[in-house]
Parts: C-alpha cells; sequence; structure tokens
C-alpha cells in the first residue's frame, strides 16, 4: 500500500476552482456527517438556552434592566411573552434541525444556508465584542462560538462540497 501523497502548500487556483466530478454514488464524507452533528449540538445548545429562559423567565424580567415593550405587564402578559420567546426560538430550532436533515442528505443549497447562517453569527459575535465590548465568555458565546466555526470548517471543506454537488452534471 502505498503511502498517502501530501498536498503541497500552494495550489494554483486553476486546481482550486475545478468543479467537482459528477459522481451520484459518492459516499458521505467524514465532514459532512461532522457538520451534520455540529448542527445538531447547535439545536442542542438553543435548546437548553430555551430552558435555561422558561425557568429564570421571572428572574429575567425583574432585572430594571429588561423592558417588555408591547405586552401587559400583567402575569399574564408576561407569560404572553415568555410563550412568544419559546415559539419563535423553538421555530428556529425545528428550522435547523430540517437543514441538518437537509445536509446530511447532500443538498447544497442547506449547505451554503447553514454555512451563510454560522458566518452571520461569527460576525454577529464579533461586532458585539467590538463595538459593545461584550466579553466572549464560555456562559455566553464561547460555545456557539466554536460551535459555528467548526461548522464553517466542516461544510466548507472539500469533500463536503464534492458530496453536496456530486449530482450536478458539467
Amino acid at each position: 500500500m502505498p503511502a498517502p501523497q501530501k498536498r503541497p502548500a500552494y495550489e494554483p487556483a486553476a486546481r482550486l476552482l475545478k468543479p467537482p466530478r459528477y459522481d451520484p454514488g459518492m459516499a458521505r464524507p467524514t465532514a459532512t456527517v461532522a457538520g451534520v452533528v455540529l448542527i445538531l449540538l447547535r439545536v442542542l445548545a438553543g435548546v437548553i438556552v430555551l430552558v435555561s429562559i422558561a425557568a429564570g423567565w421571572d428572574a429575567l424580567l425583574s432585572d430594571p434592566d429588561s423592558v417588555l415593550e408591547g405586552f401587559d405587564p400583567t402575569p399574564e402578559g408576561r407569560q404572553a411573552a415568555l410563550w412568544l420567546v419559546i415559539a419563535t426560538g423553538g421555530t428556529v430550532l425545528l428550522i435547523d434541525l430540517a437543514l441538518a436533515f437537509f445536509v446530511f442528505q447532500g443538498f447544497n443549497w442547506a449547505r451554503v444556508f447553514v454555512m451563510f447562517i454560522s458566518v452571520l453569527s461569527i460576525s454577529t459575535s464579533f461586532t458585539a465584542w467590538w463595538a459593545q465590548g461584550q466579553e466572549i465568555t464560555i456562559a455566553t458565546t464561547y460555545v456557539s462560538l466554536s460551535i459555528d466555526i467548526l461548522l464553517l470548517l466542516a461544510l466548507s471543506s472539500r469533500s463536503a462540497a464534492a458530496y453536496a454537488r456530486r449530482n450536478e452534471r458539467r
């Protein structure tokens, strides 16, 4: 068995831009599976955040800096606001779960959309750190930021892109 070839440090642009070959029978690469696992971890982290929001809702609203605009300050209004937050977050998580399924199946649009959302999330974290001085800690944005970076690395790999575009005829 010959030793694997080491890739050169510099690759010509023509080689990098060469489209993947048509191969409908291509096996699902590890990078795609890793990307799907990272999406599922992001969903799990979102569920944990929603549960913690629901558990600490009253403490969150009793904070003098929090403002609940557009809702009644009565207990019924506070409950309606909580349900709106949970429903919105749950919808986003369901969409993320559907995207994980589509990425696993090899749909290129889903892979690109997930990478776009990750770029937006990373950019938002950077902007909050740069402009507002928000610290990046394990308790706040470190976990989601690291998942998004790893997700970009996995889904932007050559093998994940080739798998997602394996059915395209050139």
